[in-house]
């Protein structure tokens, strides 16, 4: 991932011979948008259009249901401060917001800029930052609110100290997460949450912000999307003709989407390698009681702090960093074992080719409406 106008400058960090403190600017909006967690219009599983069996519950479009097409908030990543040109996202990323990459010594410049029609905000776990770069409202607050009202920008500085990064036993990088933190339920139900990764100084491309010790990595968040909490609701409903005013218990678990990533049954794109690669696995879990979930990838086993695995357990807001190195060509599941989720359509596939050239270049994500764009 290029990162624009990367900075270098020493902050009297002690760090590795060689290795240099870096400014890393990130310019990164909230927008609204209309996203689809099916767009294939079919479960990929079993090979059958998400209007009928199981997937019918939470993807078929009713007069007192919503579908599979909801009003979101999401964040997007642009070139610089002008935020004329988005930056293209993978396939794989889902409605996730942009990794934004750091190593232990290095500061991060985050402007973001609110196109949406409420106010929002982000918040980051794991880095250092001072009371006015928190990113939380809080009720009683005294002085700068932590609200970014619509239309308006905030600049961000967050500081990556020795205690943000990889500990003795967790190799060459540690996942965090940054998120909305106005209200920060119904702002992450919306959509607006994304993966902060802090690596050993050294470890990133200075010029693109890449890790030199692997050959590709990927984040997924396995998450119960709660819709019935998102702000957007109301919305959602007026556009498909449901109303929300009598909720009622079928209507609420239509509204549960059991995703990675943003997407269902399958229709997560893009998590692409070869045999012999080394590939990292950022994955993490959001939510509620419900959201425990137990991540398996079959086909092929892991490293997850030198234990070989092949699931990893999940509580909302943990965070486990993986090794892969595929051995055996094809396209494999990964998905929750927890009976209920995948059921419900929490399951992707990840295709190992037999060799990096048959690997199809990063895919960039579908094409997603903006809110109020079109019809």
């Amino acid at each position: 991932m290029k990162v624009a106008g990367l900075a270098l400058s020493f902050l009297g960090v002690a760090l590795p011979q060689g290795a240099l403190a870096i400014v890393r600017k990130y310019y990164i909006a909230a927008e609204e948008v209309i996203w689809d967690y099916a767009p294939s219009g079919m479960n990929l599983y079993d090979g059958t259009p998400v209007g009928t069996g199981a997937a019918a519950v939470f993807l078929q479009d009713t007069p007192g249901t919503v579908g599979r097409v909801y009003k979101k908030a999401i964040y997007r990543e642009y070139t610089d401060e002008t935020f004329t040109v988005a930056k293209p996202s993978p396939a794989w990323q889902g409605f996730l917001g942009p990794a934004i990459r750091a190593e232990v010594g290095d500061s991060l410049e985050v402007l973001f800029n609110n196109k949406c029609t409420l106010p929002y905000s982000m918040h980051p776990h794991g880095v250092a930052y001072d009371k006015a770069d928190e990113g939380v409202n809080y009720m009683f607050a005294v002085g700068k609110s932590g609200a970014v009202m619509p239309n308006t920008m905030n600049l961000y500085t967050w500081n990556v100290p020795e205690r943000a990064g990889p500990g003795p036993a967790d190799g060459a990088a540690v996942m965090w997460s940054y998120h909305s933190h106005n209200n920060e339920v119904m702002d992450v139900y919306s959509g607006l949450a994304g993966p902060l990764i802090v690596y050993e100084a050294g470890m990133l491309d200075p010029e693109t912000s890449e890790a030199l010790d692997v050959d590709r990595e990927f984040v997924m968040i396995f998450q119960v999307q709660d819709e019935n909490q998102s702000h957007y609701l109301e919305d959602n409903c007026k556009a498909h003709g449901c109303d929300k005013r009598f909720p009622h218990e079928d209507f609420e678990e239509s509204n549960l989407m059991h995703s990675i990533n943003g997407r269902m049954y399958g229709n997560l794109a893009g998590l692409d390698m070869a045999v012999g690669e080394k590939i990292r696995w950022f994955v993490a879990a959001f939510g509620t009681e419900v959201d425990l979930h137990s991540a398996h990838w079959h086909g092929n086993t892991l490293l997850l702090n030198d234990h070989r695995v092949d699931v990893v357990d999940l509580m909302p807001a943990s965070f486990r960093v993986l090794l892969m190195t595929p051995d055996e060509a094809g396209k494999y599941l990964v998905h929750c074992h927890v009976n209920d989720h995948i059921t419900a359509g929490m399951l992707a596939y990840y295709t190992v080719y037999a060799d990096p050239a048959q690997v199809p270049a990063a895919a960039p994500a579908a094409p997603v409406m903006l809110a109020g764009a079109g019809p």
